[in-house]
């Protein structure tokens, strides 16, 4: 496995990897990896012949207050993690490297980048894709693979690739759970034994919404009351946001009669989670 930390070199190995006629799959990941990545890989290695996988803590999606210096890094671990996965080749460059001392181009996705996640966090959406636009320039993969969980991400993406004209298919994989239903998230390092159980409302918030429209209520308004309900239960989760809406433009919509996704985000303790559902 080839651990490159230079854009040059990087691209070396993408062009030696396509002059032997094989497709490249991309997993664009910020490191501290879990089985939620892993599963990345996999499908990565399904359907592609070589694997790549960034490590790269962006700064310029995080905000000014949010955890950007605490952010997991576990570099060495996620090697050999990777190593043993069988992933060909990992990107881990610097932050100079990825933005380079005047550097003022950035990518932004307009009204999608300001829903859910971008509206509490404004300029987070623009710093991913910038950072992703920069990967698929980097590697220029046929695939890159993403995780259901981070659902406005991926509507922000599909978008930018659409607009921007960028030839890679993007590829969406089901959130993968814990046993008892919390969401694998690198951030799930940084909660105590106690929040960790307090966290568990987001998934039994999003089960409890499930389980009432499969009963035959279509209306978002008494789904999200439902979800609210079992959040507010647990003391220690403060939500940012529950909202129900359509998976592709990330507006509210007030009914599920068509399908819907049900997002929720909340802090847990300092940690800030998200989660959610395709109904």
């Amino acid at each position: 496995m080839l651990v490159l930390h230079t854009i040059a070199d990087t691209r070396i190995a993408c062009a030696r990897i396509r002059l032997a006629g094989k497709t490249l799959g991309l997993v664009p990941t910020m490191g501290a990896l879990h089985e939620g990545h892993l599963s990345l890989v996999r499908a990565a290695q399904a359907s592609c012949d070589a694997v790549a996988v960034s490590i790269f803590v962006n700064p310029t999606q995080f905000g000014p207050k949010e955890d950007f210096a605490s952010y997991p890094r576990t570099l060495e671990e996620d090697c050999r993690t990777l190593e043993a996965a069988g992933v060909d080749v990992v990107f881990a460059p610097s932050v100079q490297e990825m933005y380079p001392s005047g550097a003022t181009t950035f990518v932004e996705v307009a009204g999608l980048s300001d829903r859910l996640d971008g509206a509490s966090r404004p300029g987070h959406f623009r710093g991913v894709a910038t950072v992703v636009a920069k990967l698929l320039n980097i590697f220029t993969p046929e695939r890159a693979f993403f995780g259901q969980k981070d659902a406005a991400q991926v509507a922000v993406l599909r978008e930018m690739v659409r607009d921007l004209q960028f030839g890679v298919q993007l590829d969406v994989c089901p959130i993968v759970r814990e046993p008892d239903g919390l969401a694998m998230s690198s951030r799930n390092r940084n909660l105590s034994v106690e929040q960790r159980r307090q966290a568990l409302a987001l998934s039994q918030a999003l089960l409890a919404v499930q389980r009432k429209a499969q009963s035959g209520e279509h209306e978002s308004s008494k789904l999200l009351a439902e979800a609210l309900e079992v959040l507010a239960g647990e003391a220690g989760v403060q939500v940012d946001y529950c909202r129900m809406v359509d998976p592709d433009t990330l507006e509210d919509i007030p009914n599920v009669d068509r399908g819907a996704l049900v997002a929720v985000a909340a802090r847990v303790g300092t940690t800030r989670l998200i989660d959610n559902l395709l109904l």
